[in-house]
Formats: C-alpha cells, sequence, structure tokens
C-alpha cells in the first residue's frame, strides 16, 4: 500500500461562529469549504486523481469540535479499478466532541470487475454528539458483477460500543444469495448515531440497542435505492437539524 498522509478536516466552535482549523488534502483528496456560516461549515471531498487503484491507501481524519457542526459532501463516485491481482483501502476515522454534529453525503463507491477494496468507517461520538452518514456501495460498473469488497464500520458513543458492523462481499457466489444481496448489486445504507428517532416508519428502518438507527436498500441501479431512502434521510437530518439549532441558541 502507498505510504500517504492521511487527508485531515477539523472545524471548531468559537464564539459568534464556527472556524475551520485544518483542511489538509493529499494527492487523492483535496478538501475545499464551500460554506462557512456562523454554525456550520460545508466541505467539498473532490477527488484529485483517478483512483481507487492497486496500491492505494485513502485515509480520511475529520474531527468535529465541541459544540461545533460540519456537513461533508462529496461531488462525484469514486471508482476502484481492476486491480490485477492488487487491492486497495479506503478509511475514515471521525470524532465528534461534546455537542457536535456531523453530516456526511458520501456519494456512490463503485468497485469495477477484478478490483479488491477494503473499506473502514470508524465514528467515536462525545456526549451529546450526534452523526447522520450515508454511503452507498455499487458492485460492477454497467454489464460488470463487479469485485471483491470488503466494508467494516464501528461507532461508539461515549466510548460505549453502538454499531460494529462487517460486510463481506468479496465471495460473488455468496453475495448472491437469499438474505444478502440476491440479483442486486446497489447496497446503500442510512445511519444516525447519537440520537434516537422517533419510531421506525418503513421497514427498511432498525432501531439500534443505544441512540441511533440504520436504514437499508438494496437495489441494480443507484438512484433507486437514493429515492427509496429519500424520506427516511430527510427526516434523520431534520432531528441533526434541531439538534444543531437547538445548541446553538443554547
Amino acid at each position: 500500500m502507498s505510504n500517504e498522509a492521511a487527508v485531515r478536516i477539523a472545524v471548531d466552535r468559537r464564539p459568534g461562529h464556527t472556524r475551520i482549523e485544518r483542511l489538509d488534502a493529499n494527492r487523492f483528496v483535496r478538501p475545499r469549504a464551500v460554506h462557512a456560516g456562523p454554525d456550520l461549515v460545508r466541505v467539498a471531498l473532490v477527488a484529485a486523481c483517478a483512483s481507487l487503484l492497486a496500491g492505494d491507501d485513502v485515509r480520511l481524519e475529520v474531527e468535529v469540535g465541541p459544540g461545533a457542526h460540519l456537513e461533508i459532501i462529496e461531488p462525484s463516485a469514486t471508482v476502484a479499478y481492476n486491480g490485477r491481482g492488487g487491492s486497495c483501502r479506503w478509511a475514515a476515522a471521525i470524532r465528534v466532541a461534546e455537542g457536535g454534529s456531523l453530516v456526511w453525503a458520501g456519494a456512490p463507491l463503485v468497485v469495477s470487475e477484478g478490483a479488491d477494496v477494503d473499506r473502514s468507517t470508524t465514528v467515536e461520538l462525545a456526549d451529546g454528539a450526534v452523526a447522520l452518514h450515508h454511503e452507498t456501495l455499487v458492485l460492477g460498473r454497467s454489464g460488470e458483477a463487479g469485485g471483491r469488497l470488503r466494508a467494516r464500520m464501528r461507532a461508539t458513543c461515549e466510548d460505549r460500543p453502538l454499531l460494529v458492523e462487517d460486510v463481506d462481499l468479496g465471495d460473488p457466489g455468496l453475495r448472491r444469495a437469499p438474505g444478502i444481496l440476491g440479483e442486486n448489486r446497489v447496497l446503500a445504507t442510512t445511519a444516525l448515531l447519537g440520537a434516537r428517532p422517533a419510531e421506525p416508519l418503513h421497514t427498511h428502518e432498525t432501531s439500534l440497542a443505544g441512540p441511533g438507527a440504520l436504514a437499508r436498500s438494496l437495489a441494480n441501479q443507484a438512484h433507486l435505492t437514493d429515492l427509496a431512502l429519500a424520506a427516511t434521510r430527510q427526516r434523520w437530518q431534520a432531528v441533526v437539524e434541531d439538534r444543531r439549532l437547538h445548541r446553538s441558541v443554547g
């Protein structure tokens, strides 16, 4: 794997405004501030080169300070290309301090035929922190079955486990089994972490044992999963917004 420095994004809350403390790029990703208001910062993750290729190791570190609020957007999908026997890795480490919030609206990760991808996301929430995270995993470009993918997510709230998940889609035969993907090739997941929404309104919504919930959709096209989860994402975003506005007023 390449020995590349991590992309680092850090925001902090100061009297009367939220300030960007760090926006460190690397050769894979360039974070760009697209909005900096008194109580919210929005950052876009802009691809700096073709990736993911065999040997790429993309690491992102995100830190939201006490009472700060950050939104991350991805203008374009990430494509993992045929590694011809090689593998690649993508990892995000997220820390949200007391009373902070993060909304990360991830664009699709497309795993091309022949790619081998290890993807991991860790979220650490302090007291009163909340995060809304969305990811879409697409196995193959048009006409492809897709490569190998292992996607892990681990979230803690006040140092207690909230969500531990390991999705191994490396075996094409196994992932087509009923109860996994079946004939679908797109898996989209929205996770609300650190806040408990109202009772689930849709069959694809599941409450966690702690403060949080998951919503998941399977389809053959990414836009269909977007449609399926749109109402859930809107409701759960309102939960985060209410928390943010309450903290800002307080």
